[in-house]
């Protein structure tokens, strides 16, 4: 993606089935869940870069001795500087007693972050302060073990206000207004209720305290206490928690907006963000590889039953296509082939647009992400050659002579990288106008490959939000190619609307296309739309959410997608270009057609799957229009 932004975070959970002498004597170390966690972890980095933190838990730890151990980091390598901290706590030991190292047990009781059930998160902050505070996971602490909880998780809350205010109905004092806080403290107040129940109701039985506590342990309704705190949330989420005893859950939101995968045998039971990172950790074939359901959730008793329990009843599966198109890496066998997908459906447009003209244009890509779309639109461009090679022999076959039987086989898309991300180059100098100039030459390119002036160059991106790098660096540098035509091709749709379930995009005026669609009215003498959007906005913010419907579609209900993009054209285009530049757009339909179990589009179409969406919109567009420069949720 040529413009950088802030997304979804990621979850790492390890729950290991059997003793740690287990794992010693099998795998060769006590350390195994550790390793596996790093691993999980490392293979999700793409997922965080603001920070990172890992919890684990000891199982049937005597009263006394500690049993929860966390660290978070916010070190420019977190997961790195995480692991290495642990590892801190064994260098001793390796060097002065190396054979405590083959002893689990004795590591377990005195050695932190030995335990049976691990967690770990890596963080993108979408909003807000970026402090060490703000990692995952999250502790709730308490003297009884069953009131203990550690959360992390990858979500983004639409109602947190109406969240609070539950709090405090409560009778709670949250320390801070965020969604994670919010999220902790009512699920820690659900997991008080059923402790206090299952305490009073075995009080009445005539059990003493001691026993009382291993039965609340044995009897914790996971599912319970999940339907009860999650009741009114509105948002997208993966959320993975621990109770201090060790039982476990990772649940997912009902319409399944974030992604969370599983697997489980007798050994292990493992969760996180992506597939690949669990079929790369623990060498797991493809289909072994399970998601949990939306509305569901995998809970993992202490006992290590493990089942998948329902704690909202599912919605219309709307999965974040933003995935898809740029977010998980490709590494996933469906990803990888989605993405190509993609890339090939652009071709029709393309070879429109250069009127099929593959002699005199030139196929690039802007680095790195959009890489496997490209590959894909290069697979599409030879399906076209094989096919009017096809019609040209058939028809004509007595007629060819050698040179136009050469020149029609030899038929090929001159593919080229032109567009090469360079090192990051610190814009230190304050002058403006020489800041803009280092940021144009954060790519670099190859020169001697364009025909001056002749060929056309086609730069595949992945996505284009707020189309800055494009103008300040991107066109600029491959102008200096002299290309006839430059045509930038976005393998998704126009980003019109905010996100709000865990993407940075929630400011209207932060999109490219909203500024088209927004220059388009003015130009045609139709500002009156922007003033009745806008209090079409403002008075629904007085509704229910479930009452909201989004106002801001109508903004754009005038123009064609041609139309718009023409229009981001303009924007886009530095003044000195001396090439003629055109930005085309995957349509809707087709990013349909190539990620068709993935259809959360509301960033494209403005179709949001939970009422909140509608008033986080409309809540952005009054923001935009009153200038207040805020997120809208």
């Amino acid at each position: 993606m040529s413009d950088s932004i802030k997304h979804e975070c990621g979850i790492a959970f390890i729950r290991l089935l059997k003793p740690l002498s287990y794992y010693q004597e099998k795998y060769g170390t006590a350390l195994y869940g550790l390793n596996k966690l790093y691993l999980l972890m490392e293979k999700q980095h793409n997922r965080g870069q603001d920070g990172a933190g890992i919890a684990t838990i000891k199982l049937d730890v005597k009263p006394g001795h500690r049993y929860i151990s966390r660290y978070r980091s916010m070190a420019q390598n977190a997961v790195a500087d995480i692991f290495g901290y642990v590892q801190s706590k064994f260098v001793d030991i390796q060097n002065e007693t190396p054979e405590l190292m083959q002893d689990p047990e004795w590591l377990k009781q005195n050695v932190s972050f030995i335990g049976e059930v691990l967690l770990g998160h890596l963080r993108y902050g979408t909003h807000g302060k970026n402090s060490i505070e703000s990692c995952h996971p999250f502790l709730r602490q308490n003297n009884w073990m069953t009131k203990n909880l550690v959360i992390a998780g990858n979500f983004n809350m639409t109602n947190v206000d109406e969240l609070l205010e539950q709090l405090y109905e409560l009778g709670q004092h949250p320390k801070e207004q965020a969604d994670t806080v919010t999220v902790l403290e009512k699920i820690g107040h659900f997991l008080d209720d059923e402790n206090q129940e299952l305490f009073d109701s075995y009080k009445k039985e005539g059990l003493d305290n001691v026993e009382i506590t291993h039965k609340i342990s044995e009897n914790l309704d996971i599912a319970k206490i999940l339907r009860r705190s999650a009741k009114t949330w509105d948002g997208g989420y993966a959320i993975s928690g621990i109770v201090g005893n060790g039982d476990a859950f990772v649940l997912r939101d009902p319409s399944g907006i974030r992604p969370a995968y599983y697997y489980a045998d007798d050994e292990i039971v493992v969760a996180a963000s992506e597939r690949p990172a669990i079929q790369t950790a623990f060498n797991i074939p493809f289909d072994k590889v399970k998601e949990i359901d939306p509305g569901h959730a995998l809970i993992v008793k202490k006992s290590g039953t493990v089942t998948q329990e329902l704690f909202r009843e599912p919605e219309e599966k709307r999965a974040c296509s933003f995935e898809r198109i740029y977010f998980s890496r490709g590494s996933d066998a469906e990803i990888y082939k989605e993405r190509k997908h993609l890339g090939a459906l652009l071709c029709d447009q393309i070879l429109k647009s250069v009127n099929a003209d593959l002699k005199n244009t030139v196929f690039s890509f802007i680095p790195n992400t959009a890489e496997v779309s490209f590959y894909g639109m290069v697979d599409g461009l030879h399906s076209y050659i094989r096919k009017v090679q096809k019609e040209v022999l058939l028809g004509r076959k007595d007629i060819l002579d050698d040179k136009e039987l050469d020149e029609l086989l030899s038929m090929r898309p001159r593919v080229e990288k032109l567009a090469i991300k360079d090192v990051k180059l610190r814009t230190f100098i304050t002058q403006d106008a020489e800041r803009s100039d280092m940021v144009a030459h954060v790519y670099d390119t190859t020169y001697g490959v364009i025909k001056d002036h002749v060929d056309t160059l086609v730069a595949v991106d992945d996505s284009i939000v707020r189309g800055t790098t494009l103008k300040q660096s991107i066109i600029k540098i491959i102008d200096r190619l002299h290309p006839k035509k430059i045509i930038i091709v976005s393998s998704a749709p126009q980003i019109r609307y905010p996100d709000c379930y865990g993407i940075d995009m929630s400011k209207m005026g932060e999109f490219v296309a909203f500024e088209a669609a927004i220059q388009l009215l003015k130009a045609r003498g139709m500002e009156n739309v922007i003033e009745e959007v806008y209090q079409k906005c403002k008075a629904s913010l007085l509704l229910p959410k479930e009452e909201i419907v989004n106002h801001v579609k109508d903004i754009y209900r005038p123009f064609t997608q041609e139309e718009i993009s023409a229009q981001i054209t303009k924007i886009i285009t530095p003044a000195g270009t001396v090439a003629e530049v055109e930005v085309i757009y995957q349509t809707l339909d087709n990013l349909h057609v190539a990620c068709p179990n993935h259809t959360g589009d509301w960033y494209f179409s403005g179709n949001y799957p939970t009422p909140g969406g509608n008033k986080v919109v409309n809540k952005a567009f009054v923001n935009w229009k009153e200038g207040n420069n805020q997120r809208a949720y």
